[in-house]
C-alpha cells in the first residue's frame, strides 16, 4: 500500500492536534478582547440602526453663482467624508443630490453628534489677526495675558482672571507655533494700548486702531462689535456676515468654560488651504499632552511667517490669531515669535477629543463653497429592520439547504463540514465586533448579503477537499494515504478559487462607493477566513477521524465507503520473483 513520505513533513502530518489548539487560541483570544472592549455586537450602519440626515444647500456669494458646479460639489463631499471620517463615525454617507444638494447619512454612534456638528461648519477656514476680545456681556479685565515663555497651562492669579479663565491653548516656540487659545485670561483688555502708568487701559469699548478712530468704516465695525453679544445664537449667526477675507470683521468664540468671547478681528493672513495636514499628537515629552500639529503648504509657509512675524511684535491681545471656521472662532493661539518653518504646533488644555475636533477642521476645513443647512431629519431603521430580517430568513434557509444536502450525500462527513462552518461563523462574527470601534465599520444591508455568500464560498472549498479524498479511494487507497495525497491538490484548487474571489472584492471595494463597499469588505473577509479555516481546522480535523474506525474502515454512513464509490482493488506493492537455481532439465 501507498504510504506517505517520511521526515519533517510527515511529522508535521501527524500532529494535526497543534493546528486545532492554533485556532481555539486564536478564537479564545479574539473572543476575550471582543469582551474586554465591551462591544460584544457588530456595529450597524444607518439602514439598519438609524440615525440623522443632514441636507445641505450650496449658497453662490455674490455674483459667483458659476462657482456652484460639479468640480467644486464633487470637492466639498470629498472634504466632508473626510471629516466625518477622521471623527471614526462608522459608514458615513456623503454623496450630492441634484446640482445644488449634499446629503450627509450619519449613523447612530458614539461620535455621530460631533460629526454632525462639523459637517454643519461648511464655510472657509481663515487665519485672521486678533484685533481685540473680551468676554461678550463682561467687563475687560486690568489683567494681562501671560507671556510667550509662560507654559501652556499658565493661569493668571487675579481673582477676576480666575474666573474667566478660558481654553488655556498655548504652544511652545519650538520650530512651531506657540499658542494660548483664549489665554489664561479670557476677559482680556478691549484696548492693548498701554496707559500712562504702564498698563493696559480698562476701557471696556475697544478701538481696533486709535489711528483709525475716525474712519467711517472702522465706527462701524466699533458699533458692532458694541453691539454683539454672543450668548445669543441668532446675534452670533448674523455676526461677520458679508465680510469678505480682505476686510476686517467681528466674531464670536466659546472657551472650554463655556463662556462666549467675541472679537475684532483683521483681514484674513492664511487661507485654510494653504494648510497641507493637520493631526492631533499626543506629547510624551513634555507636559504638554494633546497638542494639534499643523503643516503648511509652500506659499501658506511664506505667509504664516510673515503674520507671526508681526504679530510677535505685539502686545497681548495683539500678539495672538484666530482660527476662524464659518465666522466662529475655534482657537486663538498667541505667538512670542516669528515661526519660519513651515510647521505649528497649537497646545494647551486639549482632551484627545477636543485635539481631534481642531485637527479635523484644519486639515478638512476649506471647502470650495458655502452651504446652508437646510433640514435635519432622522431616520428610522424601522424599513433596514424588516429587510434584516428578511435577508436573515434568506440566509437561514440557504444554510438549512447547504447542510441538508451535506447530511445526504457526504452523511459522516457533514460532521466536519458543519463544525467548520460554525469556527468559520464564529471568527467573522468577533472579527467584525472588533472592527466595529476599531476602524469603525458598520455592518449594513449589503455586508450581510456578503456574510450569506461567504456560505457558497466555504461550503464549497469543503467540498473540493472531499471530493480530492475520495478520488484517491476510488483509486484503492485507505483513508489516511487518501487525505494526505489528496490534500495538496485540493489546497491548489482552494487557493486558486479564494484569491479570484478576493481579488474580485477588492476591484469591488476600491472602484465602489457606499454601501457596495460593504458587501465587498465582508466578501473578502469571509474569504480569507476561508483559507484560514480550511488549513487550521478543516484538513487537521479531517486527519484526526481519519483515525477513527468509524471513517477509516469506511462504513457505509461515514460518507467515505469504498463500495459505495465504486473503489478499486487495494493497492498493493509488487515483488520481482528472486532468482533460483536453474533446473538441469531446463538448461
Amino acid at each position: 500500500m501507498v504510504a506517505p513520505k517520511k521526515g519533517k513533513n510527515a511529522s508535521a502530518q501527524s500532529k494535526p492536534g497543534r493546528s486545532l489548539a492554533l485556532i481555539v487560541i486564536v478564537i479564545a483570544a479574539l473572543t476575550g478582547g471582543m469582551f474586554a472592549s465591551g462591544h460584544t455586537t457588530p456595529r450597524l450602519g444607518i439602514d439598519l440602526a438609524g440615525g440623522t440626515s443632514i441636507t445641505l444647500r450650496a449658497v453662490p456669494e455674490a455674483g459667483q453663482e458659476s462657482a456652484i458646479n460639479k468640480t467644486n460639489m464633487d470637492t466639498a463631499v470629498d472634504i466632508m467624508n473626510n471629516r466625518v471620517n477622521g471623527l471614526g463615525v462608522s459608514e458615513a454617507e456623503v454623496q450630492t443630490q441634484g446640482d445644488r444638494n449634499i446629503i450627509v447619512n450619519i449613523p447612530k454612534g458614539t461620535n455621530s453628534k460631533e460629526a454632525r456638528a462639523q459637517v454643519g461648519t461648511t464655510a472657509k477656514l481663515y487665519f485672521r489677526p486678533v484685533l481685540a476680545t473680551e468676554l461678550s456681556g463682561g467687563a475687560a479685565t486690568d489683567s494681562p495675558a501671560p507671556s510667550a515663555s509662560g507654559s501652556a497651562g499658565d493661569k493668571a492669579t487675579d481673582s477676576a482672571t480666575d474666573k474667566a479663565t478660558g481654553n488655556d491653548k498655548a504652544a511652545s516656540p519650538s520650530a512651531s507655533a506657540t499658542s494660548q487659545g483664549r489665554a489664561a485670561s479670557d476677559a482680556l483688555k478691549a484696548d492693548p494700548s498701554p496707559s500712562a502708568s504702564g498698563k493696559p487701559s480698562g476701557d471696556a469699548s475697544p478701538s481696533p486702531s486709535a489711528s483709525a478712530s475716525g474712519d467711517d468704516a472702522t465706527a462701524k465695525l466699533q458699533a458692532q462689535y458694541t453691539a454683539l453679544d454672543c450668548t445669543d445664537k441668532a446675534a452670533r449667526a448674523k455676526a461677520g456676515d458679508g465680510a469678505k477675507p480682505g476686510d476686517s470683521t467681528v466674531a464670536c468664540g466659546q472657551n472650554s468654560q463655556g463662556q462666549w468671547q467675541k472679537y475684532i478681528l483683521g483681514p484674513a493672513a492664511v487661507d485654510g488651504t494653504d494648510v497641507d495636514k493637520a493631526q492631533a499628537v499626543f506629547n510624551t515629552q513634555t507636559a504638554a499632552g494633546w497638542t494639534v500639529t499643523m503643516k503648511f503648504t509652500n506659499e501658506g509657509s511664506k505667509k504664516f511667517a510673515d503674520i507671526t512675524g508681526k504679530l510677535a511684535q505685539n502686545q497681548s491681545p495683539q500678539n495672538q490669531f484666530a482660527i476662524v471656521l464659518d465666522n466662529e472662532v475655534v482657537s486663538d493661539p498667541y505667538v512670542s515669535q516669528a515661526l519660519t518653518g513651515g510647521n505649528a504646533e497649537i497646545s494647551g488644555s486639549f482632551d484627545q477629543e477636543e485635539a481631534q475636533s481642531l485637527a479635523n477642521m484644519l486639515s478638512y476645513g476649506a471647502l470650495p463653497l458655502t452651504f446652508k443647512e437646510d433640514s435635519v431629519t432622522t431616520v428610522t431603521a424601522a424599513l433596514g429592520g424588516e429587510q434584516l430580517q428578511a435577508g436573515l430568513i434568506a440566509g437561514a434557509i440557504g444554510l438549512a439547504l447547504v447542510v441538508l444536502y451535506l447530511l445526504v450525500y457526504y452523511r459522516g462527513l457533514s460532521f466536519i463540514a458543519i463544525a467548520s462552518l460554525l469556527v468559520s461563523a464564529s471568527l467573522t462574527y468577533v472579527i467584525m465586533s472588533l472592527l466595529g470601534p476599531t476602524i469603525g465599520f458598520a455592518l449594513n444591508l449589503p455586508a450581510v448579503c456578503g456574510a450569506i455568500v461567504a456560505i457558497g464560498i466555504t461550503a464549497d472549498s469543503f467540498i473540493v477537499f472531499f471530493e480530492r479524498v475520495r478520488d484517491e479511494i476510488r483509486e484503492g487507497r485507505s483513508l489516511r494515504p487518501a487525505v494526505e495525497r489528496g490534500w495538496p491538490r485540493a489546497r491548489r484548487t482552494i487557493l486558486v478559487s479564494d484569491f479570484v474571489s478576493f481579488l474580485a472584492a477588492a476591484v469591488l471595494f476600491i472602484v465602489t462607493v457606499g454601501k457596495v463597499q460593504g458587501f465587498a469588505f465582508t466578501l473578502g473577509l469571509t474569504t480569507l477566513l476561508d483559507v484560514v479555516v480550511v488549513f487550521l481546522f478543516t484538513k487537521p480535523l479531517l486527519q484526526l477521524m481519519a483515525r477513527r474506525k468509524f471513517f477509516a474502515s469506511g462504513h457505509k454512513w461515514s460518507g467515505l465507503d469504498p463500495k459505495a464509490l465504486g473503489a478499486k482493488p487495494p493497492l498493493r506493492r509488487t515483488r520481482r520473483p528472486s532468482a533460483g537455481p536453474v533446473d538441469p532439465k531446463e538448461a
